[in-house]
Order: C-alpha cells, then sequence, then structure tokens
C-alpha cells in the first residue's frame, strides 16, 4: 500500500492540510503568512501543509504580489483540476443543478421540472440531471439542497413542499450515480455559497436573509455554517413586525410572513382592490403610483427593515447578504427600509452592510455544490494523494 502526503504528518497533520486547502480556495489568493494567522499555526506546520497541496497539484504559487510592505510574497492560490461537483437546488416544480469544479466555478447549468414528488422518482430526475452535465467519469460528488429539516447530511426529515417526511434522499441518489451525496437545508447551502464565492467572499460572520415565498435566515459564524435541525422550520417567518399589521394562515398578526412574503402581499393587494392581483403586478401598479399597492409595499419594506434590525441585534453580526424573489419591495422604497433598520439599532452601532444578491436559483444549487466540495475534501486528498 502507497503512503499518502498528508499521512506523512499524521492525523492531526492531515486536518490541517484540509483546512489550509478550504481556506486557500475560499480566500485565495492569499498568503502564508495571512493562513499562519487566521489557522493558529506556525510558519514550520504551514510550509509542511502547504506542500502536499502542491505535490498534489491543489494548490500553486502565483506571481501575483499582495499589497503591505516588505518583500512581495507569492500567494497561494487552488487550482481548478479535472474533478467535477455538482450542486442541485430542489423546488416543488423544478431540478436546478450545476457543474464545478473544486473551485466552485460553474462549468455547465441545467434546469429540469419534476415530474412527481415520490421519492424515487425525484431521485431519478436528479440522476438524469447530474449525468447530463457529467456524462464522463469525472463527476467526484452531488450536493442537494432543498427547503426542510435534515439530519446527517443524509436523510429528508422533513421537507413540506414536497410532502416528505424521513426520506432516505441521499441513499436512493447514490444507488444510481454510485458517487458519495450529501443534503442540505437550502438556507444552509446559501450560507455555504455565499462565504466561498459570493457576496459574502471569505467574511468570517454575516446572516443571510431571503424573502420570497417565505422568510429565511442563515448565520454563519467565524466561517461556519450555523447547522441547527430548526433552520428548515422557517423560524424567521413569524417573528412579530407590526403590530396593527394583517395576519399570517397562522393567524399571528404583523408577522415577517404576514407582510413580507410574496403570497401575502398579493392577497392584500387583491383584497384591496378587489381582483386578484400578482407580485409582479403589485410592484407595477405602486411604481405608477396607485396608493394601495405603495402603502402595501412601503409597509413592506419598512417592516424588511425592521426584520434586519433584529437579526443584526440579536445574532451580533455587521454584514448581512440579502436575496430572495421577494427583493422588488426595495425598488424604489429602499429609503423606507433603511429608516426602519436605523431606527431598530443604536445609534452607535457598527453600520449595517447589506450586499444584496438578486441571483436565481442557480446561486442556490452552487451552494450545494460548495457544500459537496467542502464535505469531499478529506477523501479527495486521500484519493489523490494514495
Amino acid at each position: 500500500m502507497s503512503t499518502s502526503r498528508t499521512d506523512q504528518v499524521g492525523a492531526r497533520g492531515a486536518d490541517v492540510v484540509i483546512a489550509t486547502l478550504s481556506n486557500i480556495l475560499v480566500h485565495g489568493p492569499v498568503s502564508r503568512t495571512e493562513l499562519t494567522t487566521r489557522l493558529g499555526l506556525s510558519p514550520s506546520t504551514m510550509t509542511r501543509a502547504v506542500k502536499p497541496l502542491i505535490d498534489l497539484g491543489f494548490v500553486h504559487e502565483t506571481e501575483e504580489q499582495l499589497e503591505g510592505p516588505g518583500r512581495p510574497p507569492r500567494p497561494l492560490v487552488g487550482m481548478s483540476g479535472a474533478h467535477r461537483f455538482v450542486g442541485v437546488k430542489l423546488t416543488g416544480d423544478d431540478v436546478y443543478a450545476v457543474a464545478t469544479d473544486v473551485l466552485a466555478d460553474v462549468v455547465a447549468e441545467s434546469r429540469h421540472p419534476l415530474t412527481g414528488h415520490e421519492p424515487t422518482v425525484v431521485a431519478d430526475v436528479v440522476a438524469a440531471v447530474v449525468r447530463e452535465l457529467v456524462p464522463g467519469d469525472s463527476l467526484f460528488s452531488v450536493g442537494v439542497a432543498l427547503g426542510g429539516s435534515v439530519s446527517e447530511a443524509r436523510t429528508v426529515d422533513r421537507a413540506p413542499f414536497l410532502d416528505w417526511r424521513g426520506v432516505p434522499l441521499a441513499e436512493l441518489i447514490e444507488e444510481k450515480l454510485s458517487v458519495p451525496v450529501f443534503i442540505d437545508n437550502d438556507l444552509a447551502a446559501l450560507a455555504a455559497g455565499e462565504h466561498w464565492f459570493g457576496v459574502a467572499r471569505g467574511v468570517p460572520n454575516f446572516a443571510v436573509v431571503t424573502v420570497g415565498m417565505g422568510i429565511g435566515l442563515a448565520i454563519v459564524r467565524e466561517g461556519t455554517v450555523v447547522r441547527t435541525h430548526d433552520i428548515g422550520l422557517g423560524l424567521a417567518g413569524h417573528i412579530p413586525l407590526d403590530p396593527s399589521g394583517p395576519r399570517c394562515m397562522l393567524g399571528h398578526r404583523g408577522c415577517s410572513t404576514a407582510l413580507l412574503t410574496i403570497s401575502s402581499i398579493e392577497a392584500q393587494a387583491s383584497v384591496a382592490l378587489n381582483r386578484k392581483v400578482s407580485f409582479s403586478e403589485v410592484i407595477e401598479l405602486s411604481r405608477q403610483g396607485d396608493n394601495a399597492c405603495r402603502e402595501i409595499v412601503v409597509a413592506a419594506a419598512t417592516a424588511l427593515g425592521r426584520l434586519l434590525a433584529l437579526v443584526a441585534n440579536l445574532a451580533a453580526i455587521d454584514v448581512v447578504v440579502l436575496g430572495g424573489d421577494g427583493l422588488p419591495i426595495l425598488d424604489g422604497h429602499e429609503i423606507a427600509m433603511r429608516r426602519s433598520l436605523g431606527e431598530g439599532r443604536d445609534p452607535e452601532a457598527t453600520t449595517l452592510d447589506i450586499r444584496v444578491d438578486r441571483s436565481g436559483f442557480e446561486r442556490w444549487a452552487r451552494g450545494a455544490a460548495a457544500d459537496a466540495i467542502q464535505w469531499s475534501l478529506p477523501r479527495l486528498l486521500a484519493d489523490t494523494s494514495s
């Protein structure tokens, strides 16, 4: 049996090598000095960790000069490599998927409709999409993100939009693809993706807030997504924001669901105009000066500011990534949102850095690919170095 280069520094050394590679992929180009500080390692330990990564072709030194005094360092960057990873975002209607390299750079993408919600049917569609994106033998692993609660990246404990409980989705897909499959809550995957390659790339502490058919919240703390079983319950959807606001379907008055979700905004406008109104029409009528629609949208923007203030205050963060299909409520009304946000923060608090991401479900799929990459690093290094 051959000896792995990572084995040469022992089990602890292997962990250090994996952590080093992960940090280079997320933060590169990055100097060895910054890495030693970030990981709390000595220069000699960092040298031992970087060497196998360079030898195996995962990392290389560039001639790019980083800012700073003294002799220009040769920063480290990740190499794309031949391995492919697929990220999948499941909705009730479609499968969104992207194929990436180990840097999470997209090399292909696809969207297919779901033909049913039975677990075997969904697994079949996912497997077919994955094979379409990566037809050869370069596929290394797959990440699947969906709205719901997940156990051990294997089992979907609860997914209301699919009417699932206790579905061994990873196993069902693995049987068809013969590669490791990881399942994650979609908000957690999105947060991982924003940290890996998105608008919060390299930010150690931030929150992701999504507004659309539901209200989503995920937290990244010290570079790690905070994953709990309850993340799939949509708990941010019933935070009280306006005691005089409309009620949600559970009877909560003025909660985030009642004020911010697309369906609630449509329902309020439909009552006000005495006819069925779509979300896009509400936004357009608000732009045109319709008083009823404008009041609804301004109330939503104001409520969003209150929600962001609460998230920042309670999570002790100063960066929020804001996304989702409901973001058009801010078009022309961002001032109302920021005014409400300011009212909910201490005047001496750090100004909240709001980073808006208006990309679609492909970004969520790319987050699932980032999951697959991160969770595959130990096996990737072991397979390559053996």
